[in-house]
């Protein structure tokens, strides 16, 4: 059976968990459009995270991947467009490192493009009734270096769609973040289902405003 990758990460910054893992775990071996999930965390550091990422696509062969990470104040799952090739880390990763504009990849283009049909996912998101928006920036943290290193790592591997979804703290964090918002597992795990299954059954994007004005 063809493979999906969801990867999620490891907790950072003080927190207790990382719902983006969280929600990725719960799905390993789940069908989705005649595709097996297989679910991988990544470490949060720079050093690590490509790697780590790397191994994981030649072990799963996969027809698509997606990467989860937590965007704690965002509300809803954002549908990230483009990672660029810069780090500038606002807080130390997970193994003490914060790179400050420096290059993920050394002579690497300024950006990449996700090739998850982004708009068909966003669509059908709304239509299951689980806040969405299309993002047009993933950060300059880890994240973005995934994001980043994941379409870099793809670039010849056409037969591979792959992007990013980042997605809200879970409940339990946002009660230590007053007025964070918060989306529970359970609607993260069901948006990721969504998400895959749009882009799984989704050969050419539909055209939907989707863009923002800051």
């Amino acid at each position: 059976m063809p493979r999906v990758l969801l990867t999620g990460f490891e907790p950072f910054c003080g927190e207790a968990l990382n719902p983006s893992w969280e929600a990725v775990r719960a799905l390993e071996g789940v069908r989705i459009a005649g595709h097996r999930v297989a679910a991988r965390c990544l470490a949060v550091e720079f050093g690590r995270s490509l790697p780590q990422l790397r191994a994981a696509i030649r072990e799963t062969s996969p027809s698509l991947v997606v990467c989860v990470g937590q965007a704690g104040g965002r509300a809803q799952l954002s549908l990230e467009r483009i990672g660029i090739n810069v780090d500038d880390a606002r807080i130390p990763d997970n193994a003490g490192r914060q790179p400050v504009d420096l290059p993920i990849v050394d002579g690497g283009p300024d950006a990449y493009f996700s090739t998850l049909p982004l708009k068909a996912m966003l669509q059908a998101l709304r239509r299951a009734g689980i806040p969405a928006e299309v993002s047009q920036t993933a950060g300059t943290y880890v994240c973005n270096h995934v994001l980043y290193g994941l379409m870099h790592a793809l670039r010849r591997k056409r037969r591979i769609r792959g992007g990013f979804i980042h997605i809200p703290f879970s409940p339990e964090q946002a009660a230590a973040h007053p007025g964070a918002a918060s989306l529970s597992l359970d609607t993260v795990q069901q948006g990721l289902r969504v998400a895959v299954r749009a882009a799984l059954t989704t050969r050419d994007d539909i055209r939907l405003a989707a863009g923002a004005t800051h």
